[in-house]
């Protein structure tokens, strides 16, 4: 077996065209912190490179961790211009659910509950357990608790044991 060397040390410059947003962030950022953001990244530079996944199959990276470092880089001009429309990159090869417990944003920054919501919901379908997703997710079993109530999908309680205090007598 082969020592195992984290991503970080293996950074990679990539043109912005070939990476794509992921469909399930759900960290939101008010306006004057992406101004923020935008002045920050033109004063020191790209301080840390975003989190992809490649698909191999269309030869894309699509954001894991970093969503809004590349959208300041799609959205700032002389940014892109200064650095020659390429990303500083590292690459993780998860699988889809893992990639969506987002340990990376859950770790800072608000989210969005519906888009929180939607991410456990998909979890769920995925046949994630309640417990994978509260130790991936770093949620206690009462945020998910909250969240799937808040879907209102009875589907996501389908595997829960009840309690028996609420049967009917005769």
């Amino acid at each position: 077996m082969s020592e195992y060397v984290s991503p970080v040390y293996n950074v990679k410059a990539i043109p912005v065209e070939k990476i794509r947003a992921n469909n399930y962030n759900p960290n939101k950022v008010a306006p004057p912190e992406m101004k923020l953001l935008e002045i920050s990244i033109w004063e020191d530079g790209f301080t840390q490179p975003i989190v992809c996944y490649h698909d191999k199959a269309n030869d894309e990276y699509i954001v894991v961790d970093g969503f809004h470092r590349f959208t300041t880089m799609l959205t700032s001009e002389r940014i892109r211009h200064r650095e020659k429309g390429m990303m500083p990159v590292v690459v993780i090869d998860k699988e889809l659910g893992e990639r969506m417990a987002i340990r990376h944003t859950r770790a800072r920054g608000s989210h969005s509950v519906d888009l929180m919501s939607n991410i456990v919901a998909e979890l769920l379908e995925m046949g994630k357990s309640d417990s994978w997703i509260c130790r991936n997710i770093g949620m206690s079993a009462d945020e998910l608790l909250r969240l799937k109530q808040i879907t209102g999908l009875a589907n996501l309680f389908k595997d829960e044991d009840f309690s028996k205090s609420w049967e009917v007598t005769k």
